[in-house]
C-alpha cells in the first residue's frame, strides 16, 4: 500500500513548533537533531578539509607542482564553501532539515572517493585535482544549512550551547582528518583497494604508504551518517522563501556580524586550511633555505636543525580552535555574546602580531630556526584559541539580535562569507607575502573590536548580544 504524499509530509515536517512554549517543546527531538546533525557536519569538515591533508603531500608521492600551485588548490575548497553556502544557507526552511541532511552527507562521497583514487598514481592532471578540490567544498557549503536548521529546534536561551557544541565538534572533523591521516596511510590491511605508494619526504628514507585510506576509511561513515538523517530527523515548518530571506540584508546588523565573523571563522578555516603548507614552506622540506632535493637525496642545509614532520603539528591548530568554540559556549549563554567578541579581537591582534615576527625565518643557525619555529607554533595556537572563541561567541550573539527566521538565514549569509577564508588566505599569502597578509589581519581584528564595542558591548550599546 502505498503512502499519500500528505502522509508522507506529515511523517517529515512537523505540524508547528515553538521552542519557546517549555510545555510543548520536545527536547528530546531537539537534542536528538542536533546529535544526528552534528554527526553528519564532523563528516562534511572532513570532506572539506581532507586536500589539505593531502595536498602537502602530493608532491612526495611523485606530483610536480609548484608552491603556488599547490596554495591555490589548497585554496579551492575554500572558494567553493563560499560559494556553496549561498546555496546551502536558503536550503533549510526549503528542504528542511531531514532532506538537507540526507542528500548533503550522501554528496560528501564523491570528492572523498575521487581523492581516494587520485593519490595512488601521481597521473591526474591539475585541472582534475582543482576539480576535486571544488568539490570537497561541498562539505564546508552544508555549514550553512545544518547551522540554521538546528537553530530552529532550540529556545533563544540555549542556543548558544547548541550552536557551539554542533560547530565545535563539527569543526572537530578538520583535526580528526588531519591527525589521523597519517596513522591511516600506514595500515596495509585497510587498503581494500588499491596498492601502496612510495612516499619520499626530504630527509627521511623513504616509506611505503596507501596514501587512498585517508580518504576511503570515511565513506562508510557518510553512507551510515545519510541514513541516520533519513530515519531520525524531522524538519521544522518555517515560512521563509527565498525573498523572504533576503530581507536580512536590509538590517544593518548583517553587516557587522559578517564583518565579525570573517574575523573569527574566516581565521579558523583559513588558517586551518594553509597551516600546513605555510609550516612547511618556512621551516620545513619546502624551504630552500632550510633543505635542498627530495626524497633520500635530500639535504638539510642548517646544520643541527631537525626539520619538524608537518603531519605531526598540523591538527592541533584546528583542534584547538575547536575546543575552544566548545569549551566557551556555554560561557556565552552565561555572559552574553558580546563581551567574549571582544576578547576574541583583543586576543587576535595580539596574538598574530605575535606571529609575524617568525614569517621571515632566520636561517644563520639552528638555534634560531628552532626558535622561530618554536615561536611561529605557539603562536598559531594562540590565533586558533581566541578565533574559536569568537566562532562561540558570534554565534550565541546571533540569534539575540535578531527574530528566529532572521537568525537563520543570518547564520547561514556571514558563514557563507567567512568560508572563503582558506581562499582568501592562499591567494593572500601567494600575492603580499605571509607578513603583509598578516598586518592585514591586525588591522581587520582593529577594526571589528571598534565595531563590537561601540555596537554591541558597551554599556548602552544598540544592539547588545
Amino acid at each position: 500500500m502505498s503512502s499519500s504524499p500528505e502522509a508522507a509530509r506529515g511523517r517529515e515536517w512537523l505540524e508547528s513548533w515553538d521552542p519557546e512554549d517549555a510545555a510543548s517543546w520536545d527536547s528530546g527531538l531537539a537534542w536528538r537533531t542536533l546529535w544526528v546533525t552534528t554527526f553528519c557536519l564532523t563528516l562534511a569538515f572532513v570532506a572539506w578539509f581532507l586536500p589539505s591533508a593531502v595536498i602537502p603531500k602530493l608532491n612526495a608521492l611523485g606530483y610536480t607542482f609548484s608552491e603556488s600551485q599547490l596554495y591555490w588548490m589548497a585554496a579551492m575548497p575554500g572558494l567553493a564553501a563560499g560559494l556553496l553556502r549561498l546555496v546551502w544557507m536558503v536550503l533549510p526552511p526549503i528542504m528542511g532539515t531531514r532532506k538537507m541532511v540526507s542528500l548533503t552527507t550522501l554528496l560528501l562521497v564523491f570528492s572523498t572517493l575521487g581523492w581516494g583514487v587520485r593519490v595512488q598514481e601521481p597521473t591526474a592532471p591539475y585541472w582534475e585535482l582543482m576539480v576535486l578540490a571544488f568539490l570537497a567544498g561541498i562539505g564546508g557549503g552544508a555549514f550553512s544549512g545544518f547551522m540554521p536548521s538546528t537553530s530552529y529546534f532550540f529556545p533563544r536561551r540555549m542556543q548558544g550551547t547548541a550552536l557551539g557544541l554542533q560547530a565545535g565538534l563539527g569543526n572537530f572533523g578538520v583535526s580528526l582528518v588531519q591527525l589521523l591521516t597519517p596513522y591511516l596511510i600506514g595500515i596495509s590491511a585497510l587498503a581494500v583497494f588499491g596498492g601502496s605508494q612510495t612516499l619520499a619526504v626530504a630527509g627521511a628514507p623513504n616509506e611505503e604508504v596507501w596514501y587512498q585510506n585517508a580518504a576511503f576509511v570515511w565513506i562508510p561513515l557518510m553512507l551510515v551518517g545519510a541514513v541516520l538523517a533519513w530515519t531520525m530527523l524531522r524538519s521544522v515548518p518555517v515560512e521563509a522563501n527565498i525573498r523572504k530571506q533576503f530581507d536580512i540584508f536590509g538590517n544593518q546588523d548583517t553587516w557587522w556580524m559578517t564583518l565579525l565573523y570573517i574575523m573569527t571563522f574566516g581565521t579558523f578555516s583559513g588558517l586551518s586550511a594553509q597551516f600546513g603548507l605555510l609550516m612547511s614552506n618556512l621551516y620545513g622540506e619546502s624551504n630552500p633555505e632550510i633543505v635542498s632535493g627530495t626524497g633520500a637525496q635530500a639535504q638539510v642545509l642548517v646544520t643541527g636543525y631537525d626539520v619538524p614532520d608537518v603531519v605531526a603539528y598540523v591538527f592541533l591548530g584546528p583542534l584547538v580552535g575547536a575546543g575552544a568554540r566548545v569549551v566557551f559556549s556555554p560561557l556565552t549563554d552565561r555572559m552574553g555574546g558580546a563581551v567574549w567578541t571582544l576578547i576574541s579581537g583583543i586576543g587576535l591582534i595580539g596574538s598574530i602580531a605575535f606571529t609575524m615576527t617568525t614569517l621571515t625565518p632566520d636561517t644563520s643557525s639552528a638555534a634560531a630556526l628552532e626558535s622561530g619555529f618554536t615561536q611561529f607554533l605557539w603562536g598559531m595556537l594562540a590565533i586558533f584559541l581566541f578565533s574559536g572563541i569568537g566562532n562561540a561567541s558570534t554565534f550565541k550573539q546571533m540569534p539575540m539580535i535578531f527574530e528566529r527566521r532572521q537568525a537563520g538565514g543570518v547564520i547561514g549569509w556571514t558563514a557563507a562569507i567567512a568560508a572563503f577564508g582558506p581562499f582568501f588566505f592562499g591567494v593572500g599569502v601567494t600575492a603580499v607575502g605571509a607578513v603583509a597578509f598578516y598586518g592585514i589581519g591586525v588591522a581587520w581584528a582593529v577594526m571589528c573590536v571598534a565595531i563590537t564595542w561601540w555596537r554591541y558591548a558597551r554599556p548602552g550599546a544598540p544592539r547588545p548580544g
